[in-house]
């Protein structure tokens, strides 16, 4: 397998995957002259498993796994920590061909026997602390039939298994095409959905913007706020380092401003990937350490929009640009981001090469530069489908084209500006008004720490902004000087017309704020 790229500079680069192969063996035999290297640092108790023996531990659990009569393309649920058995677990099952869901740990017990029955899992992965969530739920699903706990020990844990398991490495004869694992979506606009990826996937991602924008190298020490469960963590802190050789550093609990700084002061990570709530929330943070404790040479962000005035901030503060972009789980990661030395704060960027966009109007056709529409992607990391629901699949995956539901609009250089999602989009006065663009402004107010805008009708049952802030500690501002402050920046007709104060919006582990939770509570005023 290799990157090309064809003779014309506009052609973008392709990933040349050959019909046989197995997405973790071909991440573990990149490093097999890097035996000694750490390839994953527990931050919560300092241990590191370097390349050799994260191998050796996930071709034992792929024969353990064997042993216990699991077939390929068999399914199991993964309910893990981000600690080195994660790895373990996740790449012993491919290498065994069977397919591991890696689940949001933040879900509840009715969100997992969702995922366990939708997916007809045969066996469930969880960390220790997460057991007792599913102590109602192993004996109501009829296929599982295994439970395997992390962190513990005996028979029935993952160590117990890699101990177990037989060392010759055998490696599932599975093709670039087959299934190799599922994601389920964060559930932002309701029921989460089982998204199905292949084989040719991870290596995709790393190559095109691992490589190709992020230039990550085997010297780096990355460290991702966003968990392995993800798909912009799968990519940020388990497939890009191990396509080079570098070290991720895993962080197990959830990540707070003091331990996100903890982690970039000790372990010194030289990447680091995190979502727009948590850079606001780092630059809040009184406690917040100088440039010079710091290693950084990048930062990216995900999951929303990056607000302009954090990125500028975070540049100021910290000395190093946030590449901004948008991935989603049907793409895997991200397909339009910012890049190193081109950085425009406000916008997400350019293409990333090897994917094409599109921005397609309310018409059906295709949006000249300035116009609003929907942004949809072609690239090689689309997902197969949604498991067990072909209306959904049928309305996201048109052809060669993936349907994003965000709205966007493209500038004459290439740089596309974030617009809200097509659901968010209001129309004021026949005039669509993006609540993206309000909750910015709303942003570069000096005591306004979140934002978040939808549309709810007024007397006359008209659709007007309203805006929900959080504000800073300590900090202090009352609905009008907010509304003068976006009037001073926008068109008069966006400003909120109400304004309500919360102590926190509701938001999925990604970070992702819920608006149609605000929907369903709002009322006018």
């Amino acid at each position: 397998m290799r990157l090309s790229q064809a003779d014309h500079s506009t052609s973008p680069p392709r990933v040349e995957i050959p019909r046989d192969y197995n997405a973790a063996h071909d991440l573990l035999a990149r490093n097999a002259g890097r035996a000694s290297r750490p390839a994953f640092i527990d931050a919560a108790s300092g241990r590191a498993l370097a390349y050799g023996e994260l191998e050796q531990q996930a071709h034992r659990f792929a024969n353990a796994l064997r042993a216990r009569g699991f077939q390929p393309e068999s399914r199991v649920l993964m309910a893990m920590l981000d600690t080195p058995e994660w790895p373990v677990v996740f790449l012993g099952c491919i290498l065994a061909g069977v397919v591991p869901i890696a689940a949001n740990t933040l879900l509840t017990a009715p969100d997992f026997e969702f995922m366990l029955r939708d997916s007809r899992a045969q066996a469930l992965f969880v960390s220790k602390p997460l057991a007792a969530t599913f102590d109602g739920i192993a004996g109501k699903v009829p296929t599982l039939e295994t439970v395997i706990v992390a962190g513990g020990e005996g028979p029935d844990s993952v160590a117990g298994m890699v101990a177990a398991g037989d060392a010759t490495p055998q490696v599932a004869a599975t093709c670039c095409d087959d299934p190799c694992f599922w994601l389920y979506s964060s559930g932002s606009t309701g029921t989460p959905k089982g998204t199905v990826h292949l084989h040719s996937h991870l290596i995709q991602t790393a190559e095109l913007y691992g490589r190709g924008v992020l230039g990550i190298r085997e010297d780096d020490v990355v460290f991702s706020a966003a968990k392995l469960f993800f798909a912009y963590g799968l990519g940020n802190a388990l497939t890009f380092p191990m396509s080079v050789g570098a070290t991720t550093v895993l962080l197990p609990t959830r990540p707070t401003p003091a331990d996100v700084f903890a982690v970039l002061k000790k372990h010194r990570p030289t990447i680091f990937y995190g979502v727009p709530t948590l850079y606001a929330a780092l630059l809040a943070d009184a406690d917040r350490p100088k440039r010079s404790d710091l290693n950084l040479r990048v930062c990216t962000s995900a999951g929303e929009a990056l607000p302009a005035e954090i990125g500028k901030r975070w540049t100021a503060e910290y000395g190093v640009e946030i590449l901004d972009g948008i991935g989603s789980t049907e793409m895997l990661h991200i397909f339009l981001s910012n890049r190193p030395g081109a950085v425009r704060y406000g916008t997400t960027g350019q293409a990333v090469p090897g994917y094409e966009l599109r921005i397609v109007g309310d018409d059906g056709r295709e949006c000249g530069v300035g116009e609003i529409g929907e942004l949809q992607i072609s690239g090689p990391s689309a997902a197969l489908m949604y498991w067990n629901n072909r209306a959904k699949t049928k309305a996201t995956f048109a052809g060669e084209w993936t349907r994003s539901g965000d709205k966007y609009t493209r500038d004459a250089d290439g740089y596309y500006t974030y617009g809200g999602r097509s659901d968010d989009m209001l129309k004021v006065g026949g005039i669509y008004v993006s609540p993206f663009e309000v909750e910015a402004s709303l942003m570069t107010h000096a005591a306004v720490l979140e934002a978040a805008v939808i549309g709810v009708a007024d007397s006359d049952q008209l659709v007007k902004p309203k805006a929900y802030v959080v504000l800073k500690p300590g900090q202090r501002a009352s609905e009008a000087d907010l509304q003068q402050h976006v009037k001073n920046q926008l068109a008069p007709y966006k400003y909120p017309r109400w304004i309500e104060f919360v102590p926190e919006l509701p938001k999925t582990a990604t970070g992702k704020i819920q608006r149609f939770k605000l929907r369903a509570t709002s009322q006018a005023r």
